[in-house]
């Protein structure tokens, strides 16, 4: 049911510029995190208690929105 409520909205949309999103939105750069013991039991207990599965878009959520609070609140100068 989501497919269909996802075409009809993109239904009048340009099919080059639908495509051209889909390929910025491709992650392609990987970076690796290392954790201690505690930190780690921590991501585990987190994750066990709120059924997260996805532990690497728990982990890309919360990264970004503190990046994306940090620049709103110091937005970065031209000169």
């Amino acid at each position: 049911m989501a497919r269909s409520k996802n075409k009809k909205a993109k239904k009048g949309m340009d099919p080059m510029l639908i495509a051209k999103e889909r390929e910025a939105l491709k992650r392609r750069h990987r970076k690796t995190v290392l954790f201690n013991d505690r930190e780690n039991a921590l991501l585990e207990e987190y994750c066990t208690k709120n059924n997260v599965k996805a532990k690497s878009a728990l982990i890309r959520r919360i990264v970004m929105e503190r990046l994306l609070t940090e620049m709103g609140q110091n937005p970065p100068s031209l000169f």
